[in-house]
């Protein structure tokens, strides 16, 4: 063996007292003292994003997501790789105004400018917004720790080019008095397994509904509902569930029984995805008390 390799290996070895540590993240070996380390924080990015031109929220193989476009912003922004977690997944054209995304980094001074924000935006396209980054504990979790989460569900008594992929286009012929007694009539069930589009991987179809309501609006009608989960098509389904009430195609009774049924072909067909917004997204605040 070669003594002179074999010293000039040690040589590069710390102290007993002071760990190797292997950095993988790049091609070459890296060899940091663990006291050179620097603390990695845990951050929750707060933004808005229109979801036309995206395959939902989460990472795809052979399709552009909001999750892979934003990865990259701050990939590029922070030159160290990054990987955000959400706090749902929004499906293709699903927009979002208020999202929240978490994500760890030891770039906490560049991270603290006030020109953070900012500089993100620069990077993100047009049709994604950051709006504001907050300090969380290290557990902290963007889809396991919020409490809630609100949908919209817009309707357009008026044909807008302009609001195409923003709102159903739908006739003002529809009896609202029924759907909001269909809307109250949700309160009375916790397992809304109709609603979720089938073979979808859940341990369970049980969600705690907190609020849901039909409000007019100037053009049409806006649908919103709080729970603490959603099902995969769940919010959709149910306006399209609803839009059959109001129609005059089903009656109270029967979407008691399409409920109690548990089976998604008895539902209503799902309204198009343009109309849906994440609208808000509660989370206890302890977790942002760092």
């Amino acid at each position: 063996m070669d003594v002179a390799w074999l010293m000039r290996w040690f040589l590069f070895l710390p102290p007993a007292d002071r760990p190797l540590q292997i950095d993988l993240r790049f091609p070459s070996l890296i060899l940091n003292f663990a006291s050179q380390s620097k603390p990695v924080q845990r951050y929750f990015l707060q933004l808005a994003y229109k979801g036309t031109q995206y395959h939902g929220w989460q990472i795809q193989p052979n399709a552009q997501s909001v999750q892979a476009v934003l990865d990259a912003a701050l990939t590029k922004l922070l030159r160290e790789p990054k990987y955000t977690l959400g706090c749902g997944r929004t499906d293709t054209g699903v927009h979002a105004l208020d999202f929240f995304a978490h994500f760890d980094s030891e770039k906490t001074e560049a991270i603290a400018s006030p020109d953070f924000i900012y500089h993100l935006n620069c990077v993100l396209p047009f049709d994604i917004a950051a709006k504001r980054v907050m300090k969380a504990r290290p557990d902290a979790h963007a889809r396991f720790d919020a409490l809630s989460r609100t949908y919209q569900y817009q309707i357009s008594y008026i044909k807008d080019p302009f609001a195409i992929d923003r709102a159903m286009f739908c006739r003002n012929n529809l009896d609202v008095d029924a759907m909001k007694r269909g809307a109250a009539i949700l309160f009375e069930y916790s397992d809304f397994g109709c609603f979720s589009k089938n073979l979808t991987q859940v341990k369970t179809t049980i969600c705690k509904l907190m609020d849901a309501k039909w409000d007019i609006t100037a053009n049409g009608l806006q649908f919103e509902i709080t729970a603490d989960r959603f099902l995969r098509n769940m919010v959709r389904a149910i306006v399209g569930t609803l839009l059959d009430l109001g129609k005059g195609k089903t009656t109270e009774s029967d979407l008691r029984r399409i409920i109690e049924g548990k089976n998604r072909c008895h539902a209503g067909a799902s309204v198009p995805a343009g109309g849906l917004y994440l609208y808000r997204v509660i989370y206890p605040p302890e977790i942002f008390e760092v």
